[in-house]
Formats: C-alpha cells, structure tokens, sequence
C-alpha cells in the first residue's frame, strides 16, 4: 500500500488556490501569497508552536509523519495563507 500525500493551499480569505502533490512546490506558491508585506513570513503550527522563518525545510519537518494536519503561513495581519495535507485513500 502506498501512502499519497496532497497539499491543499488557502488564501486568507479561505479561497481554494490549488492542490499540491509536492511540499517544495505548496511551499513556494504559499511564499508568493505571503510575501507581500513589510515583515518577513513566518510558519504557524496548527498546535500552537512558536512561529518559525518560512522555509521548505521548516514546513518539512512540521508535517513530517502527520496527515490531517493545518500550517499557516502569515506576513502580519493581512497576508495569510493555509496549507492542509491529507491522505489520499485507496
């Protein structure tokens, strides 16, 4: 049995951008909604960790090992994007 993981991206607004099979690749298109402000942006854990400087790395290994699972990716208050990853069942 494989395990298919997909990466769905949210603007802030909750809008549907797109589905991902590739973190690099949810990574980069969540960069290019964020980074738009003055700050530099930033992964938010869905279980109240610290934020942390966006990076694919960074967003590797918060989602390393878990599925269901939500990452905000934000640039102050008005740029925001959602990442969720999901398991795509046989």
């Amino acid at each position: 049995m494989t395990k298919i993981y997909c990466y769905c991206l949210f603007d802030r607004s909750g809008n549907f951008r797109g589905v991902y099979s590739s973190a690099n690749a949810v990574h980069r298109d969540a960069l290019k909604l964020c980074n738009k402000g003055g700050g530099k942006v930033v992964i938010e854990g869905a279980q109240g960790d610290s934020p942390v400087e966006a990076s694919a790395t960074a967003l590797r290994n918060i989602l390393k090992g878990a599925f269901d699972v939500q990452v905000i990716y934000t640039s102050g208050h008005a740029y925001r994007a959602h990442i969720i990853k999901t398991k795509l069942k046989e």
